[in-house]
């Protein structure tokens, strides 16, 4: 069946190249995923698989620890599911990607059409085009591959195509978990090089304000510069990350990601003109921390160095920096690489593309770390991918086709693997004996 699946799928490649540049060339920006979301939901039907929409319920899912409010409104805006029904008893499975993108801003920096699906070579540009629309089309072209060949899938498998996994995930993974949607595994074909991600790192995102005192330029001496007392925090702060990069090892994110925690200080905002003392600064940055480190642990960290880089000064004595949590808020998560699900992908990987396939972790998110809430495993697994939210995003496009001749086969194996570990155990048991 390997044979077969890799046949039908490179005789129909050009296919799956065109689907791919189709939703590239749909601006399906975080917050106006509906457009996408109706192509999705065509191409579900076109496999004649029992299709569900699911908006997203805010009042049930904001109550779940795991949540992340992204501030856009959940009205009109639908996640798509479709599922297969399997011909027997076997293990059922989530193929998951997400539609949403951010924006390609500023479009100067580019030198391809970020919405034109441009190929050239073994490249497929735009914005999307690796993270992670390649994804989501190689899981639905690895289960057309399956029906269209006419093979019968033993357990019932999930294809999920979700919206703001880039905001947070809250109102697409989470919500459709917390609809009933779930299976025995979990796979998201994030751009991960053709790696399998078991882990990724908590992150959480923090805002501090510091007010000073205006006054007129000519006048300064009688204001206090905001900017300047944020500077102190600042330079507290950026040491803190060098400190933390340091010291705080996690050997799958060292891997993955080359540095295992970051702490980011990404936007600074203080003073609204040239001839006024500044009298407010504002300060937002993202912080990341390794299995074994609490929320609260971080949120302690943060506020004391903050606290430490003012002390002594008379006016933030009296007007003291007011610290804020915001947006990203997620536990580290951990998929034990010793399970069979994890274990059964590696070797159905390393078979279909006769090469070591690397278990890592990442220091950036995504939407398997909502399994760890539901007793489900996940893992990541995807296309080699380049310049992921930045200009001229691409992916590698035979590498997408290595990922959707896995997911086909996996697919099988998953399915079938109750049976196949049986006869595993008795080989086992026969040869000991």
């Amino acid at each position: 069946m390997k044979e077969k699946i890799r046949k039908y799928i490179n005789d129909n490649k050009e296919e799956l190249f065109k689907t791919i540049q189709e939703v590239v060339r749909i601006k399906s920006v975080v917050g106006n995923e509906q457009e996408m979301q109706a192509y999705m939901k065509k191409k579900y039907e076109e496999l004649n698989l029992i299709v569900h929409e699911v908006e997203p319920n805010y009042e049930k899912v904001s109550s779940h620890e795991a949540f992340i409010d992204s501030g856009i409104p959940f009205e009109n805006r639908r996640n798509i599911i479709g599922i297969y029904k399997g011909k027997k008893m076997g293990k059922s499975l989530t193929i998951n990607g997400h539609v949403d993108v951010v924006s390609p801003e500023p479009l100067a920096n580019w030198t391809r059409d970020p919405w034109g699906g441009d190929i050239i070579g073994n490249k497929l540009y735009g914005r999307g085009s690796a993270d992670m629309k390649a994804g989501l089309i190689s899981n639905w072209f690895a289960l057309k591959a399956l029906i269209d060949l006419g093979y019968p899938i033993a357990g019932d498998v999930q294809l999920h195509s979700v919206i703001e996994e880039e905001a947070g995930g809250g109102g697409g993974t989470l919500a459709c978990l917390e609809e009933g949607f779930l299976t025995d595994g979990y796979i998201s074909t994030e751009p991960h090089n053709l790696n399998m991600t078991i882990s990724h790192a908590g992150i959480m995102y923090f805002r501090v304000h510091v007010i000073g005192r205006t006054a007129h330029a000519g006048l300064a001496h009688e204001g206090i510069n905001a900017i300047s007392k944020m500077m102190k925090i600042f330079n507290a702060l950026d040491k803190l990350n060098d400190l933390r990069a340091n010291n705080v090892k996690f050997e799958l994110y060292e891997k993955g990601s080359g540095q295992s925690v970051h702490l980011n200080l990404g936007v600074l905002n203080a003073g609204d003109w040239v001839s006024t003392v500044p009298g407010k600064a504002t300060l937002e940055g993202r912080i990341g921390f390794i299995p074994g480190e609490t929320r609260h642990d971080i949120k302690q960290l943060v506020h004391n160095t903050i606290m430490k880089a003012v002390e002594g000064d008379e006016w933030m004595d009296k007007n003291p920096p007011m610290l804020e949590w915001f947006g990203w808020s997620t536990d580290p998560w951990y998929q034990n690489p010793e399970d069979p699900f994890v274990k059964l992908f590696q070797e159905t990987a390393e078979d279909v593309m006769n090469r070591k396939v690397d278990i890592i972790g990442r220091a950036s998110g995504n939407d398997a770390r909502f399994t760890q809430y539901y007793g489900k495993q996940g893992l990541c697994f995807g296309p080699v991918g380049e310049n992921m939210h930045g200009p001229d995003e691409c992916v590698h496009l035979d590498s997408v086709v290595e990922v959707t001749n896995v997911l086909a086969n996996y697919v099988i194996n998953w399915s079938e693997s109750a049976t196949i570990l049986n006869e595993k155990k008795c080989k086992t048991y026969m040869k000991n004996a």
